[in-house]
């Protein structure tokens, strides 16, 4: 048996172990995604108070980064095809909703990654509590019997790898948007600076 397909049973071992568990790492595994919209609805609120064009530009990334991740992750997942795990062990305990979805990479762990990727970009301190929540959604993907280790691990790279890619290269121009965007009526959204105050032009011809 490959260390893969052996961590796995450890683990739904211990799903078999830990009845009391089961609730909160199904609501987590299912619904998670919900806090990592919090994390990136946080990285915008430090970049904005932070009054750095830099970490707005990172923060606006975050979900864009997501989208993008997800996307490319889709053809990955049609192209490998592998069947999730319940389809060969029907002895194990499965805790997911039966999906016809292949498993590998795994959408959760993708997404994970990539709004780690993204908050870290922002925030340090924000990004820790990202990286200790995409583990855990990677871990309760596999707790539930949805997903091998390798997909969620894969995954949670993809993510990041796609999320930081996408960022160096679309930096300058996001920079160059938030700069301009300042001037106008979405100030309020992308800092909490107050605005410089124009300086009259001084009419030299006037002058004695």
């Amino acid at each position: 048996m490959d260390p893969d397909t052996a961590m796995f049973l450890q683990i739904n071992d211990l799903a078999r172990a830990t009845g009391w568990l089961h609730p909160l790492v199904v609501a987590y595994a299912s619904y998670g995604v919900a806090v990592f919209a919090v994390l990136m609805l946080a990285g915008w609120w430090i970049a904005r108070r932070r009054a750095s064009v830099a970490a707005m530009a990172a923060a606006l990334w975050a979900p864009v980064g997501v989208l993008l991740a997800v996307g490319v992750n889709q053809p990955i997942v049609g192209l490998v095809g592998e069947p999730r795990p319940y389809t060969l062990y029907p002895d194990m305990l499965v805790l997911a909703q039966h999906s016809l979805d292949p498993s590998f990479p795994s959408d959760h762990a993708v997404m994970a990654g990539s709004v780690t990727a993204g908050v870290w970009l922002v925030s340090r301190r924000l990004g820790l509590a990202s990286t200790l929540a995409a583990v855990v959604m990677a871990f309760s993907r596999v707790y539930i019997a949805a997903h091998y280790p390798h997909d969620v691990l894969a995954g949670l790279l993809l993510g990041a790898a796609v999320s930081i890619v996408g960022y160096l290269l679309a930096r300058g121009m996001l920079t160059r948007l938030i700069t301009v965007l300042e001037t106008s009526v979405a100030r309020p959204l992308l800092t909490c600076a107050p605005p410089v105050p124009v300086q009259p032009a001084v009419n030299h011809s006037m002058v004695r």
